[in-house]
């Protein structure tokens, strides 16, 4: 709730239907928000077969969570 209040206090909107949307526009922006802020890692191999690495991959992060 603390989230969605950072976006504004008060609705805008006086119908209860436009008021509906305008809330979930701000959970969409705010899901949107977490979705850049979460890296997207990969595994890399390394020299002991036993251990793993994660390391985020560089660029930009995409629309869809999908593995190349």
């Amino acid at each position: 709730m603390h989230c969605i209040k950072l976006l504004g206090q008060r609705l805008t909107a006086r119908d209860f239907d436009r008021q509906v949307t305008e809330v979930h526009v701000r959970i969409a922006v705010l899901n949107r928000f977490t979705a850049l802020g979460i890296p997207l890692t990969h595994p890399v191999a390394s020299e002991n077969p036993s251990k793993i690495a994660v390391r985020p991959i560089a660029g930009i992060v995409q629309q869809s969570r999908t593995a190349p």
